[in-house]
């Protein structure tokens, strides 16, 4: 049986025939493109899914149970706390040393919202210089591995979109100082969308299925079938740093977070921060039937986003920023159960219809599947919850203007820089809310942080002007 009648019958066993309709009308390579797609689908996966979502049954909401703050450390106050941290730098210190930490960067997203034409980490974010994403978060990377003498995995989870403009962009740059050795790229698996009304699979053209990335949580199943997880595994990885590429001010392997993982023994470890407002679109971590779980923005209702402590608080407060730390063992017994739920987003999907038109709907038309990553944290058999500083961590880049705009970044890492350099005793001109009057840039390979920084600026009094260090 030639591989297309076995793709059609089993097609027609999940009811999805219709994708071979435009068979005829397609070149050898339309044709080897399409059964290539569907070759790659589990069908069965899909209509199960399908009909999980018709019944409800479906991740869709937050289940009705009973929700609590849950247990966060919060950032140090007192001297004990800050010598404490001290001493979990040591240990997160250690593991890099030991070459026991790689880095894993999300980077599947494109910087269409923003107006730019590529993928999202090439878009230049330094306040002057125009650095990159990518080249902010590689030169960390280089930078820890410079400092710790240790070739620190830098693991880049890429989309079908965007791998081989990625992959280019390391390569124009020379892999920005890094060994080429010490940079793995994995791709993002896809899901089909399916017409929300009928289940059946869409085409966004006669030969090509409206496919999507499988979501953040996607980046368990990628790690393992690139046979990247093993790899990490047989070179004395155990604990993956994981965040997004749209934040410039993470702390990379930040000691202090690792350190306070290992102690604890935890399989899983989340950073979080005070949300601005019930509104802001971030997902809470709460105590939900005795276990940890992250609610996501758009799945807490209203009353509970909105509910308040007797101080004036959000009850629900502890923001998750997507930065975390995973055992690799962890991320292997995840992905050896795929153990992962599936959430129902309905969308917008252009298609193409009966007739073989292309069909651009107003309304959403079309279910998607996708996973979440801290839909693992109730798996973990210990987790624990950091508070971090949202000025020194926390300015994603989102928009094209407004909040989390270009604009806002640039200060963000400006007002950062001027906080580790009036630390040093530099004066820094600022403005009546605090941020900084100069745009300023302290590249990573001059100073990681305000303890490195400090040891370095011994002859610079004042900022007067632009400031870059490099």
């Amino acid at each position: 049986m030639s591989d297309y009648e076995n793709l059609r019958r089993q097609l027609s066993e999940h009811g999805q025939e219709h994708l071979l309709r435009w068979w005829p009308d397609l070149d050898e390579n339309q044709r080897a493109n399409l059964l290539s797609q569907i070759a790659s689908l589990d069908l069965g996966l899909v209509q199960h899914l399908w009909n999980q979502a018709v019944s409800g049954s479906v991740r869709k909401s937050v289940k009705q149970e009973a929700m609590e703050p849950a247990p966060v450390r919060r950032r140090a106050e007192s001297f004990e706390e800050w010598e404490r941290e001290q001493q979990e730098a040591e240990v997160g210190e250690v593991a890099l040393r030991a070459g026991q930490v790689a880095v894993l960067l999300v980077a599947g997203g494109q910087g269409t919202r923003l107006g730019h034409p590529g993928p999202k980490g090439t878009y230049p974010i330094g306040p002057i210089t125009q650095r990159t994403l990518f080249q902010i978060h590689a030169e960390k990377v280089l930078a820890l591995t410079r400092r710790y003498e240790a070739p620190i995995p830098l693991c880049i989870m890429t989309s079908p979109e965007n791998d081989t403009a990625t992959r280019q962009f390391f390569q124009t740059h020379a892999w920005f100082g890094l060994d080429p050795g010490q940079v793995h790229f994995f791709v993002q698996g896809t899901m089909p969308a399916v017409n929300a009304t009928t289940g059946k699979l869409l085409l966004v053209e006669k030969h090509s299925l409206a496919l999507s990335p499988n979501g953040h949580g996607g980046v368990v199943e990628a790690l393992a079938r690139s046979g990247l997880l093993t790899r990490l595994e047989q070179q004395g990885v155990r604990h993956l740093f994981y965040f997004q590429v749209d934040n410039p001010l993470v702390k990379v392997a930040d000691p202090v977070f690792l350190g306070q993982h290992i102690e604890a023994r935890a399989e899983m470890s989340l950073k979080v921060l005070p949300k601005l407002g019930p509104e802001e679109r971030l997902g809470v971590v709460v105590r939900q039937g005795g276990q940890l779980r992250v609610i996501e923005y758009s799945d807490l209702p209203s009353e509970l986003a909105c509910k308040r402590s007797p101080d004036g608080s959000l009850e629900l407060w502890a923001g998750s920023i997507a930065i975390h730390v995973f055992d690799l063992a962890f991320l292997k017994r995840l992905a050896e159960t795929s153990a992962l739920p599936y959430h129902v987003a309905r969308k917008v999907v252009t298609y193409v219809d009966d007739s073989g038109l292309i069909v651009r709907p107003e309304q959403p038309n079309a279910i998607k599947f996708e996973r979440f990553v801290f839909d693992a944290l109730p798996l973990a058999r210990k987790a624990i919850i950091v508070e971090t500083d949202r000025r020194q961590e926390f300015e994603p880049l989102k928009n094209a203007e407004g909040e989390n705009s270009p604009t806002t970044v640039r200060q963000a890492l400006s007002d950062l820089y001027a906080e580790w350099l009036i630390s040093a005793g530099v004066q820094v001109p600022r403005k009546s809310n605090g941020s900084s009057v100069y745009p300023i840039e302290i590249s990573p390979l001059f100073a990681l942080d305000a303890e490195e920084l400090r040891a370095k600026v011994d002859n610079l009094e004042e900022v007067a002007g632009p400031l870059v260090l490099a």
